[in-house]
């Protein structure tokens, strides 16, 4: 009989999925990772951090509340896991999260072509995409701009011919409030985004090589 628990890991066991399997390459920031265990062996990962600035949090519901969003920043699935699993490992771990963090904010990636049905079918509440931005990068490499904010000065970005200002793709945007129903009613009302009716259309997936778990866990032996 297959057995699916979500369980709660380490970081760093979540540096090959996001590394090698995920598309962008990079680490976010990861104050809580999960790992969806089927049969004890780990074939999926969710992470979720403090937004990358205080405007995104601060954003959503204003000032009051910005200290309870988190960010679902990663979630990166095994090719073969059964039906569901993905709504699975979101749904369960959002519900192991601290229940100071009552905003959930999670963005899907116009320039991969996401849609973001997985936050549809979690009942995320869909706010439109994000404003148009421009950031800096390397012609050279793929240095995210967030990178180079913080070993670049933005004087030497300017100066230096190597680093161009490109258009960030938007993102589509969506938020999942946690709390009783007076709890999650207050910060609806305090949200300064209009709500939206889901995107829809073909939603593009990557192929990736899979993750191959070398130390496989029991699920009956795992603490949550």
């Amino acid at each position: 009989m297959e057995t699916r628990e979500v369980i709660k890991i380490e970081s760093k066991e979540c540096w090959d999925w996001v590394l090698k399997k995920h598309y962008s390459r990079r680490k976010p920031r990861m104050q809580f990772c999960f790992g969806l265990f089927i049969n004890g062996t780990l074939q999926g990962v969710i992470s979720f951090g403090l937004p990358a600035t205080p405007f995104v949090a601060r954003g959503i519901a204003g000032k009051e509340f910005e200290e309870e969003v988190l960010e679902l920043s990663r979630l990166v699935l095994n090719s073969k896991v059964p039906k569901n699993s993905a709504s699975f490992l979101v749904g369960n771990s959002i519900k192991q999260l601290p229940d100071k963090y009552k905003i959930i904010v999670s963005f899907a990636d116009t320039s991969v072509g996401h849609i973001g049905y997985i936050y549809q079918a979690t009942n995320f509440l869909y706010t439109g995409l994000t404003i148009p931005m421009k950031e800096w990068r390397l012609k050279k490499g793929n240095l995210h701009s967030q990178n180079v904010c913080k070993i670049v000065s933005l004087e030497e970005r300017k100066n230096n011919p190597n680093f161009i200002q490109v258009q960030r793709e938007r993102k589509h945007r969506y938020i999942l409030f946690r709390g009783n129903k007076r709890e999650k009613r207050k910060r609806l009302s305090a949200l300064k985004y209009p709500l939206g009716n889901y995107p829809k259309g073909k939603s593009q997936t990557y192929s990736c090589i899979d993750i191959k778990e070398t130390q496989s866990r029991l699920v009956s032996n795992s603490s949550p």
